[in-house]
């Protein structure tokens, strides 16, 4: 499980691409601290997305993509030198300080804009979503772009908008992107098992003969 709280950025050092059907594609990420504090098998968020460390050393690691990440997340369409947002798996005792993030991206949302508030430090971030996935998200609620917890400012009718301070801006891939660029997608895991329990059918009433039928 994840926080939403970036703990570092990285740069993605090259993307492997298989040479046969069965490999999956590699990907290799450097950065300042994450790699120190990694060993092969750990998870670790990239973007957003939940990946297992198979190889380590003091400056980089490198994970394997499957085909559901490829087609689900803006991984695979990163380049050399690209910002990737870091976060390593939250312990029991840290804090909760963002919101119970899986890492299990739901989809890719496109960046229609990332402007500065006029006379103030702030920018508003406006992302278009898939249309199945805006039905889990509210005005004030919690998301998770590019693997960092936001909360919405405005839904719209196939967009939202998120008001982005300028401590995020700086200290995330946030600065680095540009319209147009997909942005890996997670809604709030507690709104999809909301919508799970409130399509469960009721069990309606016992009849006499299914009381005899039990026994009674």
């Amino acid at each position: 499980m994840f926080t939403g709280l970036i703990q570092e950025t990285g740069q993605v050092v090259g993307l492997q691409q298989p040479a046969g059907k069965s490999a999956a594609t590699r990907i290799t990420i450097t950065a300042r601290n994450i790699p120190h504090q990694l060993k092969i098998g750990d998870s670790v968020a990239v973007s957003g997305v939940c990946l297992t460390a198979v190889s380590v050393n003091k400056k980089e690691f490198s994970a394997d993509l499957a085909e559901e990440t490829l087609q689900r997340t803006s991984l695979g369409r990163l380049q050399p030198a690209s910002l990737v947002n870091l976060e390593l798996p939250a312990m029991a005792s840290d804090r909760l300080g963002g919101h119970v993030v899986q890492g299990h991206v739901d989809g890719v949302g496109k960046l229609l804009s990332l402007e500065k508030i006029k006379g103030r430090e702030d920018w508003r971030l406006v992302v278009a979503l898939p249309q199945d996935l805006m039905r889990y998200v509210v005005a004030r609620g919690s998301i998770t772009l590019e693997g960092i917890s936001l909360t919405v400012a405005r839904v719209g009718s196939a967009e939202i908008e998120v008001a982005i301070v300028s401590h995020t801006y700086q200290a995330t891939n946030l600065h680095a992107l540009r319209p147009g660029r997909l942005v890996n997608v997670e809604v709030d895991v507690l709104a999809k098992y909301a919508e799970k329990m409130s399509r469960r059918k009721s069990p309606g009433k016992l009849t006499v003969a299914q009381l005899v039928k039990l026994g009674f």
